[in-house]
């Protein structure tokens, strides 16, 4: 009875097991390739660059003033779409485009740092010519990219534009953990990640293809590991010194924060307006993402 008994108990012990050393698999959604043929889907067009190949979007007249869009953590470029529109509209040369690991751009198996967004926004701004000085907007984890960028090529930087910009070190707690963090990361925290994006608006209603639309990149393979390696390279890393290195540079900036941001709350615009000493324009009644909210 005992030999039967610890039998029993093992086998179930080595069920348990394989059934979470199976969960990623089983939760994940990354089954495809992100190719060629994958891509035809997508607007714009395509670099191949150092770490692979990169999507942009690049419109307006050819002799407009270059304006660069940069998107945050994990919602890629077509976040910026009506932005760019509108921008393009106005007479400006805009440029948009997909971070690594993110929308229709590769997702290299490497250190996701800064060191790797800034090699990628020089190797683009090279290659589509815009080797002048432009103008930098950021959006969130873009925010702080741009302002480093700024500070640490401010030959190529005209003025620079933050909205609702990360500014703080996140506390990723247990994804941080190598082996454990992995494993959370593809079967409790990457599953919700499409419908957590809806927290970013104060109506969400009134986005209702939004998580759909945000599905779409993490079919292919590798989307997880860019983001989980962008939180502990980029995000758990303090973002101040990119802030003060912009403001040592004396560029003209823009900062644009909505009142009800609950993710970067608006009250960090104290700390950033002391460090910048920009032009401010707070957006009463948004959230997040205020370019979409209130975009007049």
């Amino acid at each position: 009875m005992k030999k039967t008994l610890s039998r029993l108990a093992l086998l179930a012990t080595g069920l348990l097991l394989a059934t979470g050393a199976a969960l990623p698999l089983l939760r994940t959604i990354e089954w495809q390739e992100l190719d060629d043929a994958a891509r035809t889907r997508a607007p714009g067009a395509f670099l191949q660059l150092s770490q692979g190949t990169t999507h942009y979007v690049l419109t307006g007249p050819a002799d407009g003033r270059p304006v660069v869009l940069v998107h945050g953590f994990s919602v890629p470029s077509y976040i910026w779409d009506g932005t760019a529109e509108a921008l393009a509209a106005a007479g400006f040369r805009v440029l948009r485009y997909d971070l690594w690991g993110r929308g229709w751009s590769d997702r290299p198996d490497v250190v996701y740092d800064f060191a790797l967004f800034e090699g990628q926004l020089t190797e683009l701004l090279d290659a589509v010519g815009l080797t002048g000085p432009v103008d930098l907007v950021g959006l969130s984890m873009g925010g702080a990219l741009v302002a480093g960028y700024a500070a640490n090529h401010p030959e190529r930087v005209r003025r620079v534009a933050l909205v609702d910009p990360f500014h703080r070190a996140a506390d990723l707690g247990l994804l941080e953990v190598r082996g454990v963090g992995d494993w959370l990361a593809h079967v409790t925290w990457a599953p919700g990640l499409a419908q957590g994006q809806r927290s970013d608006f104060v109506h969400p209603e009134r986005f209702p293809d939004w998580a759909e639309r945000y599905t779409e990149q993490m079919r292919y393979d590798g989307f997880v590991r860019a983001l989980l390696s962008t939180g502990r390279a980029f995000l758990s890393q303090d973002p101040l010194p990119y802030f003060q290195g912009l403001a040592a540079r004396k560029k003209p900036v823009l900062l644009v924060w909505g009142t009800r941001d609950t993710t970067t709350p608006f009250s960090g615009s104290v700390l950033l307006r002391d460090v910048l000493h920009p032009e401010f324009l707070a957006v009463e009644g948004a959230g997040h993402l205020p370019h979409l909210e209130q975009p007049d």
